[in-house]
C-alpha cells in the first residue's frame, strides 16, 4: 500500500501531502472548537486547462522520480475530455506512450472488470449476491463458524481468506494454469468469519471470475471480450495471459527505475484479479460506461446497486461498494480502484455525481516507489482544482485527546496478511507501531506524509483523527474501553489494523530473537577461540566427561541453530525475488528447512537444558551458570518464534 513506504522526494516535487482521500467529516458530538478550511474557487474543467496543468506536473514528476512513462485520461459527461501520454513505453527505443495504443498491465484494476461481469450475471438472475457460493462451484469452500461465503463477501473482500502467494505470478507462460486449476490447487485457509473483516483477497476475486465462467458457460477470457470489452469499445484490452499477437507489440516495458533495465512481463495465475492489459483510452471507455449508469454494460438499477451498496467497517471512514471502493474527497463521492505490480502502477477514480473520471497508469515504480506519491497527488490536486470543498472539522478537548491517543498505543497487524504460512515470519519486521509523539498525540509512522515524515494527527471527533496538514483521516473502533481495530481513509474499505496478540508481537519478539541469535552466535564462535587459548596456555578445566559432552554439543547446536534461522530469510529473499521461484522451483530447499528447523531447535533446547543442569550441579562459576541460563532461554525463544510463525510445519503451501 502507498502509505507504507518512506518517500524522499518531497522538496523536489513539491507535491503536497500524500493523498488519503477523505470524505466530508462527520459532525462530531459536542466539539470544544471547530476549524473550517475555506475552499478555493473551482477552475473550469476544460481540456485546455487540464492539459496545461498536466504539462506543468507530469513530465517534471516523471523526470525527478526516475520513472519511465505514464498515461493520464480524463472523461467528462460521457466523452473523453483529454487523453495524454508522457514519457516512454520503451526507453531504449524511445517509443512514446500513446493513450490509444500503448498497453499497460493493470494489476488489480483488473478486478473492476470481474466485478462488472459478476453484476451482469446478477442482473441476469444467474448469481445471487447473498447465496452460498458453493451453489456455483464444482468444489467446496468450507463454512467458517457455520457461515458460508457469499458473492457479496467476495465483492467486499470480507470472505475471510488468508493471503496466497504460491503460484500467483510467474514470468513463464508454462506456469500459468487454467482458471479452474488455479482455484482448486490451493484454497486459502480462512482467518475471519465471512462478513466481519475487510481483508483484500486476490483469490476471492479470481474465485468470482471462475463463478462467472461456470454460470455463463463461457471461458472467462471469452466472456469479458464478448460482454464487456466489445460493448464498451475496449478494442485493445485483454485478460489473456498470452497476449494476442496483434497486441503483443503494443505492451509497454515495465521498469523499477526509468534509468534501469526493463523487467520481464509479469503473468498472473489469478487473471480475474490481476490479468488485464489495456491502453489508457480503453480504461476511459470503461469509466464512461459506469458513469453513464452502466451504459452498455449494466442496466441503471444494477449499476446503482453496484455503486451505492456501501459497507463501512469503521464509520466515518471510506467504505466498500460492490467491487469499487470509496476515496471520497472535498465532500464529493468518489469510486476508485488501484492496481500495483512490481513495475506497473495504476488507479482510476470516478466522480459519479459530476460524471467525471480520472485515470493514471505508470510503467515504473520510480525512486522510493514515487509512483504512488505521483498518483496520490494527481488525484488530490485534481479534486482541489476542479471540485474544491470546505473542510469543516470539530475538535476534542486536549485532555480527552491525550487519553484517546494513549489508548491507541500498541502493536498492530494488517487484516490482509499472510497468517498461516511460514511467510508470516515477515511480521517480525513488518508489524505496525502506534506510539505517542512529543505532544502526547498519535504517532503512526506507517502513514507517513510525502516526505516520509510522520503526520500530525488532530482528533476531530471521538476516536477520529485528521492529518493536520492534509485530508487523510484515521479512526478507531473501541469496545469495552479497548481499541479493537483502526483504519485510515485510503485503505479502510478493504483493510484495517488490529492489535497483535502478545505472543506474536514483534515489540518483544524481534529484540528477543536478535538477542538470542547474538548469544548463540557468540557461543558457537567462542568454542574454537577458547579451545585455541586453552591449548596455547595449557589450561584444562576440570570437567566430567558428561560436562564436556554437554559443553561441546550446545556449542555445535548453537551454530546450527543460527545457521538454520538465518537460512529462512535467505530462502524467503530468493523466493520473493523472482516470481518463477514461487511455482515450486525451491520446494526442495523449503522441505529441507522444514525438516532441519524442528530437529535442530528441539535438539538445542534439550542440550541446553542438559548443560544447564550439569553446570549448576558442578558449580564451575557464576558466569558459567549465567551463560547456561542464557543458552536455555535463547533456545526457548528460537523455538517459540519457529512455532508461532510456522517455520515448523508440513507441506509447501504459502
Amino acid at each position: 500500500m502507498r502509505f507504507m513506504g518512506s518517500i524522499r522526494m518531497a522538496a523536489v516535487l513539491v507535491l503536497g501531502a500524500l493523498a488519503g482521500s477523505a470524505a466530508s467529516a462527520p459532525p462530531p458530538p459536542a466539539p470544544s472548537a471547530e476549524r473550517t478550511d475555506a475552499a478555493p474557487p473551482a477552475r473550469a474543467l476544460t481540456k485546455a486547462d487540464v492539459d496545461a496543468w498536466l504539462d506543468g506536473f507530469m513530465p517534471f514528476a516523471l523526470e525527478r522520480g526516475n520513472a519511465a512513462g505514464a498515461v493520464v485520461i480524463v472523461v467528462k459527461d460521457g466523452k473523453p475530455l483529454t487523453e495524454r501520454g508522457f514519457g516512454f513505453a520503451d526507453i531504449a527505443r524511445r517509443r512514446p506512450v500513446d493513450p490509444e495504443t500503448t498497453l499497460f498491465k493493470q494489476a488489480s484494476v483488473s478486478k473492476t472488470i470481474t466485478w462488472t461481469a459478476v453484476m451482469q450475471m446478477v442482473e441476469a438472475g444467474r448469481i445471487e449476491l447473498d447465496k452460498d457460493i458453493n451453489a456455483y462451484l464444482d468444489f467446496r469452500i468450507p463454512a467458517y463458524d457455520g457461515k458460508p461465503v457469499t458473492m457479496r463477501n467476495l465483492m467486499t473482500h470480507t470472505a475471510g481468506f488468508d493471503e496466497v502467494q504460491r503460484g500467483l505470478n510467474s514470468y513463464d507462460i508454462k506456469d500459468i494454469p487454467t482458471l479452474a486449476a488455479a482455484m482448486k490447487r490451493q484454497v486459502p485457509p480462512r482467518i475471519y468469519a465471512p462478513g466481519t473483516t475487510p481483508a483484500y483477497s486476490n483469490y476471492g476475486t479470481a474465485l468470482a471470475g471462475y463463478i462467472v465462467e461456470r454460470v455463463s458457460g463461457l471461458p472467462f477470457d471469452d466472456y469479458v471480450e464478448q460482454r464487456i470489452f466489445a460493448p464498451a469499445g475496449m478494442t485493445r484490452s485483454t485478460m489473456r495471459a498470452r497476449l494476442p499477437a496483434r497486441l503483443e507489440p503494443l505492451l509497454a516495458n515495465g521498469y523499477v527505475l526509468g534509468s534501469g533495465q526493463p523487467g520481464r512481463p509479469e503473468l498472473n495465475s489469478f487473471a480475474p484479479a490481476g490479468g488485464l492489459a489495456a491502453p489508457g483510452a480503453d480504461i476511459g471507455r470503461f469509466m464512461i460506461a459506469h458513469l453513464d449508469d452502466g451504459g452498455p454494460l449494466l442496466k441503471p438499477g444494477t449499476a446503482h446497486l453496484m455503486h451505492d451498496s456501501i459497507t463501512r467497517a469503521i464509520p466515518p471512514l471510506n467504505g466498500m461498494a460492490l467491487g469499487f471502493y470509496e476515496q471520497n474527497i472535498n465532500g464529493r463521492r468518489v469510486l476508485s480502484h488501484a492496481g500495483d505490480s512490481i513495475v506497473f502502477h495504476s488507479q482510476l477514480w470516478m466522480f459519479p455525481k459530476e460524471k467525471v473520471g480520472l485515470y493514471v497508469s505508470m510503467n515504473a515504480a520510480g525512486t522510493d516507489k514515487l509512483s504512488a506519491a505521483i498518483r496520490s497527488h494527481l488525484f488530490e490536486a485534481f479534486a482541489d482544482r476542479y471540485f474544491p470543498g470546505e473542510q469543516r472539522d470539530g475538535r476534542v478537548d486536549a485532555a480527552t485527546a491525550r487519553a484517546h491517543a494513549r489508548m491507541m498505543v500498541g502493536t498492530y497487524n494488517k487484516t490482509r496478511r499472510l497468517e498461516t504460512s511460514f511467510l508470516k515470519a515477515a511480521e517480525l519486521g513488518g508489524q505496525y507501531k502506534v506510539a505517542l509523539d512529543a505532544d502526547g498525540g498519535l504517532l503512526f509512522k506507517a502513514a507517513a506524509d510525502l516526505g516520509g515524515a510522520p503526520r500530525k494527527w488532530v482528533e476531530i471527533a471521538p476516536f477520529v483523527w485528521r492529518d493536520a496538514g492534509g485530508k487523510m483521516r484515521l479512526a478507531a473502533k473501541v469496545e469495552n474501553g479497548r481499541v479493537v481495530r483502526f483504519g485510515i481513509d485510503s485503505s479502510s474499505p478493504f483493510m484495517l489494523f488490529e492489535p497483535v496478540p502478545w505472543y506474536s508481537s514483534s515489540a518483544w519478539l524481534t529484540p528477543a530473537l536478535l538477542a538470542s541469535l547474538g548469544a548463540l552466535l557468540l557461543t558457537a564462535l567462542s568454542w574454537p577461540v577458547v579451545a585455541l587459548v586453552r591449548r596455547r596456555y595449557a589450561v584444562h578445566p576440570a570437567r566430567s566427561a558428561a560436562e564436556w559432552r554437554a559443553y561441546r554439543l550446545t556449542r555445535a547446536l548453537a551454530g546450527l541453530a543460527v545457521a538454520v534461522m538465518v537460512a529462512w530469510p535467505v530462502f524467503a529473499s530468493a523466493l520473493l525475488s523472482d516470481f518463477s521461484s514461487m511455482n515450486g522451483e525451491l520446494d526442495a530447499s523449503l522441505i529441507a528447512l522444514r525438516i532441519a528447523t524442528p530437529l535442530i531447535l528441539a535438539a538445542l533446547l534439550a542440550a541446553a537444558a542438559w548443560n544447564f543442569r550439569l553446570v549448576w550441579k558442578g558449580a564451575p562459576g557464576r558466569f558459567a551458570r549465567f551463560w547456561a541460563a542464557v543458552l536455555i532461554l535463547s533456545a526457548v525463544v528460537l523455538l517459540w518464534v519457529a512455532i508461532v510463525f510456522h517455520l515448523i510445519g508440513f507441506g509447501t503451501r504459502f
